[in-house]
């Protein structure tokens, strides 16, 4: 039975401090408790010594610190570990660790499955059951930085004792815009100084096209935006991307123009899944030149990952290459992702987790690291 305590995870700083004004409280004792949450991964309400007895009782009566618990934890040959989390309602989500040299990426799942029914996407396939809330976003980053730390994982890019995740990429399960308040609290609570403090460069929301939502986003916490493109032209994006019958290129590329100026960037990062002889051509890659003229921008392009069923197959190496050529020929930063977890099915489009709830919502419901050169790249847009 799901807990009916109030789950301190749920909140960005401002709707914190107005829970603790309706306590009765001063305002400053939620910069107290979220540096308890989210920069120690306090897990105790009664440990947070700063703070009165009497108001950590009445706290503890009303609240509690929820995160989603572990169900499984895998640890792929190249390092990539996937953990799949139980959000209740006999559904879980999964989040990916990428450590690197100089840094540790975390990516996060938004939703209980996906409701894009994107035509190369495992998660799409398996249907959609619900948008998960603030705290169980905000929790898997909680759960795997406590977890991290505890394990006293060497972690070269920050100091001892600090938390091990320098950056987070909302890239799992789900269509971040379509979960658009829960998204935008967790958003906060990465880049408020009193939780973890991420730099809006470091904090990357990856859209299959929610035009509405990406306006939205630019006025209310504008992060690194990533853009599921896949192909050059409305017809064959109308078969891959369903959204896109909703809202045409043209119109996308307006928003991301619009994104821009108020992004942390001076790009639009573009993903561009490769799916061999469906839109890996010469001409297709002229044809992306063409669209993206007018938007600063770099592609990062992406190995198909095949799944059980998958009606594609990935690009030939050869034909990557020469579709990355005419992109950087042009002017256009373009890298190759590097597949990472693909033994653990970590890799980009593999997560499916469990969902029982196979409804599909109608989408009228929801409103590189690398120079021109080239190469291959991470997680990372």
């Amino acid at each position: 039975m799901a807990s009916k305590q109030i789950n301190l995870l749920d909140f960005d700083c401002a709707a914190l401090e107005a829970f603790f004004i309706e306590l009765g409280e001063k305002p400053f004792r939620a910069r107290q408790v979220l540096r308890w949450l989210h920069q120690r991964f306090c897990d105790d309400i009664d440990a947070m010594s700063d703070i009165s007895r009497a108001t950590r009782e009445k706290l503890s009566a009303i609240a509690e610190i929820r995160a989603p618990r572990v169900l499984r934890d895998h640890t792929a040959a190249d390092g990539a570990r996937k953990w799949l989390f139980d959000v209740g309602g006999d559904n879980a989500v999964e989040a990916v660790y990428l450590p690197e040299d100089d840094r540790g990426t975390l990516c996060i799942s938004t939703q209980a499955g996906c409701m894009m029914d994107c035509a190369f996407c495992s998660t799409g396939q398996q249907g959609f059951s619900r948008n998960l809330t603030t705290g169980e976003i905000v929790g898997q980053l909680w759960r795997v930085n406590r977890t991290l730390l505890a394990e006293n994982t060497v972690t070269p890019w920050v100091e001892a004792g600090r938390a091990p995740i320098t950056n987070v990429v909302l890239m799992g399960m789900g269509e971040p815009l379509a979960n658009f308040k829960n998204v935008v609290a967790a958003l906060k609570l990465f880049l408020s100084d009193h939780a973890y403090g991420l730099s809006r460069r470091r904090v990357t929301l990856s859209t299959s096209g929610l035009v509405p939502m990406i306006d939205m986003l630019r006025e209310a916490c504008p992060v690194a935006l990533a853009v599921s493109l896949h192909a050059p032209d409305d017809t064959l994006r109308d078969q891959l991307i369903p959204l896109n019958r909703r809202h045409r290129l043209n119109e996308l590329m307006a928003a991301c123009r619009r994104y821009l100026e108020r992004a942390p960037r001076d790009f639009i990062t573009f993903e561009y899944l490769l799916l061999d002889r469906v839109n890996d051509s010469l001409q297709q890659a002229q044809e992306l030149v063409a669209l993206t003229r007018d938007v600063p921008c770099k592609f990062n392009l992406i190995p198909f990952n095949p799944f059980p069923e998958a009606p594609f197959r990935a690009s030939s190496r050869e034909r990557v290459r020469a579709f990355q050529q005419v992109l950087m020929q042009a002017g256009i930063v373009a890298t190759i992702r590097k597949t990472r977890g693909e033994d653990i099915d970590a890799a980009c489009g593999q997560l499916a987790g469990q969902v029982q709830n196979r409804v599909r919502y109608r989408l009228n419901q929801v409103m590189r690291r690398h120079d021109s050169r080239g190469g291959e790249e991470d997680c990372h847009p």
